[in-house]
Protein backbone atom coordinates (compact mmCIF):
# COMPACT_ATOMS: atom_id res chain seq x y z
CA UNK A 1 0.00 0.00 0.00
CA UNK A 2 1.05 3.37 -0.77
CA UNK A 3 0.18 6.80 1.24
CA UNK A 4 0.01 9.79 -0.29
CA UNK A 5 -0.61 13.47 1.74
CA UNK A 6 -0.83 16.62 0.05
CA UNK A 7 -0.01 20.12 1.20
CA UNK A 8 0.31 23.48 0.05
CA UNK A 9 -3.46 24.36 -0.66
CA UNK A 10 -5.16 27.56 0.63
CA UNK A 11 -6.63 30.79 -0.27
CA UNK A 12 -4.80 33.05 -2.90
CA UNK A 13 -6.05 35.80 -4.82
CA UNK A 14 -5.85 35.54 -9.15
CA UNK A 15 -2.49 36.04 -10.25
CA UNK A 16 -0.65 34.58 -7.35
CA UNK A 17 0.96 31.29 -6.82
CA UNK A 18 0.97 28.47 -4.66
CA UNK A 19 3.08 25.42 -4.76
CA UNK A 20 1.39 21.93 -3.70
CA UNK A 21 2.99 19.04 -2.41
CA UNK A 22 2.75 15.39 -2.11
CA UNK A 23 4.36 13.02 0.13
CA UNK A 24 4.61 9.33 -0.74
CA UNK A 25 5.40 6.71 1.66
CA UNK A 26 4.78 2.32 2.01
CA UNK A 27 6.39 1.71 -1.63
CA UNK A 28 9.43 2.36 -4.00
CA UNK A 29 7.90 5.96 -5.29
CA UNK A 30 10.47 5.83 -7.99
CA UNK A 31 8.30 3.26 -9.72
CA UNK A 32 5.48 5.01 -10.10
CA UNK A 33 4.51 7.62 -12.82
CA UNK A 34 2.70 10.88 -10.64
CA UNK A 35 -0.17 12.96 -11.64
CA UNK A 36 -2.37 15.85 -10.18
CA UNK A 37 -6.03 16.00 -10.76
CA UNK A 38 -8.74 18.18 -9.00
CA UNK A 39 -12.26 18.52 -8.87
CA UNK A 40 -14.68 21.53 -8.78
CA UNK A 41 -18.09 21.97 -7.12
CA UNK A 42 -20.27 20.20 -8.98
CA UNK A 43 -17.83 19.22 -11.07
CA UNK A 44 -16.87 15.90 -12.25
CA UNK A 45 -12.91 14.74 -11.38
CA UNK A 46 -10.53 16.13 -14.36
CA UNK A 47 -6.61 15.63 -15.10
CA UNK A 48 -4.13 18.42 -14.58
CA UNK A 49 -0.73 17.15 -14.73
CA UNK A 50 1.64 13.82 -15.23
CA UNK A 51 5.06 13.39 -14.66
CA UNK A 52 6.82 10.04 -15.44
CA UNK A 53 9.13 7.71 -13.05
CA UNK A 54 12.41 9.70 -13.88
CA UNK A 55 10.65 13.14 -14.51
CA UNK A 56 11.47 12.97 -18.49
CA UNK A 57 8.05 12.81 -19.74
CA UNK A 58 5.61 15.16 -18.95
CA UNK A 59 2.12 16.37 -19.99
CA UNK A 60 -0.27 18.89 -19.15
CA UNK A 61 -3.80 19.83 -19.52
CA UNK A 62 -4.38 22.64 -21.80
CA UNK A 63 -5.83 24.76 -19.46
CA UNK A 64 -2.86 24.59 -17.47
CA UNK A 65 0.10 24.85 -19.72
CA UNK A 66 2.42 27.51 -19.15
CA UNK A 67 0.79 28.61 -15.41
CA UNK A 68 1.59 24.92 -13.72
CA UNK A 69 4.95 22.97 -13.33
CA UNK A 70 4.84 19.27 -12.56
CA UNK A 71 8.18 18.13 -10.90
CA UNK A 72 9.30 14.97 -8.35
CA UNK A 73 12.30 14.35 -6.44
CA UNK A 74 12.49 10.61 -6.08
CA UNK A 75 15.00 11.12 -3.19
CA UNK A 76 12.52 12.52 -1.40
CA UNK A 77 9.69 10.38 -2.26
CA UNK A 78 7.50 14.15 -3.20
CA UNK A 79 6.08 15.10 -5.97
CA UNK A 80 5.43 19.06 -6.94
CA UNK A 81 2.57 21.53 -8.81
CA UNK A 82 3.89 24.66 -8.56
CA UNK A 83 1.05 26.68 -9.96
CA UNK A 84 1.33 30.33 -11.08
CA UNK A 85 -1.54 32.87 -12.63
CA UNK A 86 -4.27 31.59 -10.94
CA UNK A 87 -7.43 31.84 -12.11
CA UNK A 88 -10.92 31.92 -10.54
CA UNK A 89 -11.56 28.50 -12.43
CA UNK A 90 -8.38 26.64 -10.87
CA UNK A 91 -10.33 26.42 -7.38
CA UNK A 92 -11.08 22.97 -7.15
CA UNK A 93 -9.26 20.25 -4.80
CA UNK A 94 -6.35 19.13 -5.79
CA UNK A 95 -5.51 15.70 -5.68
CA UNK A 96 -2.24 13.53 -5.83
CA UNK A 97 -1.97 10.20 -7.71
CA UNK A 98 0.33 7.31 -8.49
CA UNK A 99 0.00 5.26 -11.47
CA UNK A 100 2.05 1.77 -12.83
CA UNK A 101 1.56 2.89 -16.44
CA UNK A 102 3.89 1.82 -18.97
CA UNK A 103 4.40 5.57 -19.85
CA UNK A 104 2.36 8.49 -18.92
CA UNK A 105 0.16 8.98 -22.91
CA UNK A 106 -1.75 5.73 -20.95
CA UNK A 107 -2.22 7.59 -18.11
CA UNK A 108 -6.25 7.86 -16.76
CA UNK A 109 -8.49 7.98 -14.09
CA UNK A 110 -9.04 3.88 -14.72
CA UNK A 111 -5.22 3.42 -14.23
CA UNK A 112 -4.42 5.17 -11.10
CA UNK A 113 -3.00 3.05 -8.14
CA UNK A 114 -3.39 5.24 -5.21
CA UNK A 115 -4.59 8.40 -4.73
CA UNK A 116 -4.35 11.14 -1.93
CA UNK A 117 -7.01 12.65 0.22
CA UNK A 118 -6.68 16.25 -1.77
CA UNK A 119 -5.79 19.92 -0.68
CA UNK A 120 -8.16 22.52 -1.01
CA UNK A 121 -7.50 25.86 -3.94
CA UNK A 122 -9.15 28.52 -3.32
CA UNK A 123 -8.65 31.41 -6.26
CA UNK A 124 -10.58 34.74 -5.46
CA UNK A 125 -11.14 37.21 -7.93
Amino acid sequence: QVQLVESGGGLVQAGGSLRLSCAASGRTFSRYAMAWFRQAPGKEREFVAAISWSGGNIHYVDSVKGRFTISRDNAKNTVYLQMNSLKPEDTAVYYCAASTVSAIIFLTQARINYWGQGTQVTVSS
